[in-house]
């Protein structure tokens, strides 16, 4: 059995394991947040400015957003980004396809605070909102020089153990190259985070298509939840 604390930390009950990153105005995880200090210092010295645009988010937030697209009030994309109607689609279907682009309440990495969305700032005009899109992410894309860049040093080695848990599609979540993550937290914690962990937690709260979800929940974590140990760095 988990202690409360640590329960509150892994499913995002509360932030008394987060603190200020001042510029961006975002939780981290103490020690992501020393990882990307030390990430940007290097990478301002090769001409870029990382912000943190998403870092930590509560249980709650992401109940109301997944809420809200399980009643068709948000929109639900497929694959390619193209809008579905959710009216169209059983129950397993409109989890799912929620599933590709939004994580599930209590199994996003977000709560940690250990995951953090980060773009270039010095590369956005004045008023630039970022979207976290992949066209953004893109070799060419606005912030392309600044993802090619910090690619090198991941795959170097130099990031500090920050790397990339959603860099490839491996039949889950879409890829997400603006995502971060720090790996010695992050591992340690998701060998907390089991599918019965994450199930019983769902079901203590009121979440659409709830039902479906826990009679899924092994293929769930599988496949949107759990990061392979292979993706962590130094993790065998």
């Amino acid at each position: 059995m988990l202690s409360a604390p640590l329960q509150r930390m892994l499913f995002g009950l509360g932030d008394e394991h987060v603190i200020l990153e001042p510029q961006s105005g975002q939780l981290l995880h103490p020690e992501a947040l020393v990882a990307f200090e030390r990430l940007r210092a290097d990478a301002r010295a090769a001409g870029f400015d990382p912000l943190v645009v998403s870092g930590f988010r509560d249980f709650e937030r992401q109940r109301v957003i997944w809420n809200r697209k399980a009643a068709g009030l948000r929109p639900v994309l497929d694959s390619e980004g193209r809008e579905l109607d959710v009216a169209q689609l059983s129950p397993e279907q409109t989890a799912f396809a929620i599933l590709r682009w939004s994580a599930l309440p209590g199994g996003s990495r977000h709560h940690w605070g250990t995951d953090f969305d980060v773009v270039d700032a010095g590369a956005m005009p004045r008023d630039y909102q970022p979207q976290l899109t992949p066209q953004e992410v893109a070799d060419t894309g606005i912030f392309g020089p600044f993802h090619c860049w910090l690619d090198e040093r991941i795959a170097a080695g130099e990031s500090y153990g920050l790397f990339r848990p959603y860099a490839e599609d491996r039949g889950g979540v879409a890829p997400e190259r603006w995502h971060l993550s720090y790996a010695p937290r992050a591992w340690e914690l998701q060998q907390l985070l089991t599918p019965e962990r994450l199930c019983e937690q769902l079901q203590s709260c009121e979440l659409e298509l709830c039902d479906t979800v826990c009679a899924r929940i092994d293929e769930i974590y599988a496949r949107f939840v759990q990061v392979p140990d292979h993706c962590y760095p130094n993790v065998n």
